[in-house]
């Protein structure tokens, strides 16, 4: 489809962004759409996802000219992170959207209100705005939008005024592949993402900074919008003395400047290191080896090792690096006309260090010795009580203590933010680190509310009788033989065993998992009988 092709000369023009004064007309138009309920049959969902994974296929060149232009990317990162995540995503989802989007039954019902047939249905939540960031510019705008259109949602998409060319990349391929009367793409920054949140959605999907969060939901607040917050964090890494020093520095090196993508400016890579002071040596021995291995000629004399997006972010980590009072043990290069900072590793002294205490959000990498595991979960719970990774390297014992005493949004033991780059494994944040999660089927989760359904036939009318007044003695009991559940604990919390209980449930535990056994050992019994009868004859 040449004709959807965007054209290389147009990427070099200024991004135009959306005037502000039509935005409310865009937003209506949005909503107006998941009004006609023309994004509710799953056959129209599934055309557009199949549009739309064309549609970035037909651009992938443009795509990696785009990111290069604006973050410095080279052509293997960003497709592994950005182009072939989406279109994979987009696969697997139109794989298995109609089987998500049917009625489930409802669990935990008991047996005598399963007359009613309780179900869940999977409802889209309707018009919704996404707000992209810059780090991963296209996966972290095409991957909540394919949620949106999965689940029957119409959307508006603001892509980052950070990274422009990608923008308008973004732009043009949902304008030529998908309905631009339920899709649609607002460009600006601060004036029309202010004029984007006057509006009123159904759901606000952002990922960025939690300043800017605290924005957002405070006016979705008004409301009573839901949000989807996906943030960051102080994001610690904790390497023990029983843990593989050689395979921790390397494995947390790759997380911070390498790997899926632009890790020196990515929400869930490691923010700082704590290290048992037993095997602190060695450990910043192996990350010396390791950056040799990774970059034999200097990380500035590579196209693997991006550059930071722009001059405001590079001046912010320089001014983190000038204000530290650690020591520089590997790395400290920089060249501000290049916006290039060398992967740096610095050695700490303290929690309070502004390496530590702050999100650096870039290749700095603070060490901090610490006298055992006991002062590690310490520490990582007093710096930031829920981020949004967690690294924990050491014995299986250890990696279980850490979890089991601190939080987090997500957990990638004996590892580096692995977790994070499962493309079908729910992503998110908890507390201050986001709320909400996406990715493969809790994408559509995302988007979906699931309502609660109930079907009452009208011949039950002289079981239900008992809820018409005019009440009586004889009804309460008839209602509380019907409702109420027996404690199968005393008044001082222990647990009760009924030997009768026991044998008529066949240890089930419930009349409904009693029946389901009774069922089973007479089908059996019956199997049995047949076969022996044939047997015999």
């Amino acid at each position: 489809m040449a004709q959807d092709l965007v054209s290389m000369a147009s990427i070099a023009t200024e991004l135009k962004f959306t005037p502000v004064d039509t935005i409310p007309a865009i937003a209506s138009g949005i909503r107006n759409a998941f009004n006609s309920h023309k994004t509710k049959p799953i056959a129209f969902r599934l055309m557009q996802l199949r549009r739309l994974y064309w549609g970035i296929k037909d651009n992938e060149a443009a795509i990696v000219q785009a990111c290069k232009q604006d973050l410095g990317k080279g052509p293997f990162e960003t497709y592994l992170a950005e182009i072939d995540w989406c279109t994979n995503d987009i696969v697997f989802v139109t794989q298995n959207l109609e089987q998500w989007a049917k009625d489930e039954g409802a669990p935990d019902i008991p047996l005598g209100n399963k007359l009613l047939n309780p179900r869940i249905r999977k409802d889209p939540l309707g018009a919704v705005l996404i707000i992209g960031t810059y780090n991963f510019p296209v996966n972290l705008s095409i991957t909540p939008l394919v949620g949106a259109i999965a689940a029957g949602c119409t959307a508006v998409l603001k892509p980052s005024e950070s990274a422009p060319t990608v923008a308008k990349v973004l732009q043009h391929i949902i304008e030529t592949s998908i309905d631009a009367s339920c899709y649609t793409v607002v460009q600006g920054a601060v004036p029309e993402t202010t004029a984007l949140l006057e509006e009123k959605w159904d759901k606000i999907f952002y990922t960025g900074s939690v300043n800017v969060a605290k924005i957002i939901a405070k006016k979705a607040a008004e409301t009573l919008t839901p949000v989807t917050l996906e943030l960051g964090g102080r994001n610690p890494a904790i390497v023990t003395k029983n843990a593989n020093v050689k395979l921790a520095a390397k494995r947390l090196l790759w997380g911070k400047i390498m790997a899926t993508g632009r890790h020196v400016q990515v929400c869930i890579s490691q923010n700082y290191i704590m290290v048992d002071k037993e095997v602190l040596d060695p450990f910043i021995a192996e990350m010396k080896v390791t950056m040799k291995q990774f970059y034999p000629n200097g990380a500035k004399n590579t196209d693997d090792f991006g550059r930071i997006v722009h001059g405001r972010q590079w001046s912010r980590l320089k001014k983190m690096l000038d204000d530290t009072k650690g020591k520089i043990v590997m790395g400290g290069d920089m060249d501000e006309s290049q916006r290039y900072l060398e992967p740096t590793v610095i050695l700490v002294d303290s929690p309070n260090d502004p390496l530590v205490a702050d999100e650096s959000f870039g290749p700095l990498i603070p060490i901090l010795p610490v006298e055992d595991l006991d002062t590690a979960i310490r520490i990582a719970n007093e710096v930031h009580r829920t981020p949004l990774g967690l690294y924990p390297f050491g014995n299986k014992q250890e990696t279980e203590r850490t979890m089991a005493e601190t939080q987090s949004g997500g957990v990638s033991v004996n590892d580096a933010l692995f977790h994070g780059s499962l493309p079908t494994l729910a992503f998110g944040g908890v507390g201050d680190s986001g709320q909400g999660a996406y990715r493969g089927r809790s994408s559509f989760d995302c988007f979906s509310h699931r309502r609660s359904v109930t079907s009452t036939p009208g011949w039950l009318e002289s079981m239900l009788d008992v809820r018409y007044p005019p009440y009586n003695e004889g009804k309460l009991a008839k209602l509380k033989k019907m409702n109420e559940l027996k404690p199968n604990f005393d008044r001082n919390g222990k647990v009760t065993f009924s030997l009768i209980s026991y044998i008529f449930s066949l240890g089930a535990g419930s009349k409904t998992g009693g029946l389901i056994r009774y069922a089973v050992v007479l089908l059996t019994a019956f199997g049995l009988r047949r076969y022996l009868d044939g047997k015999a004859g």
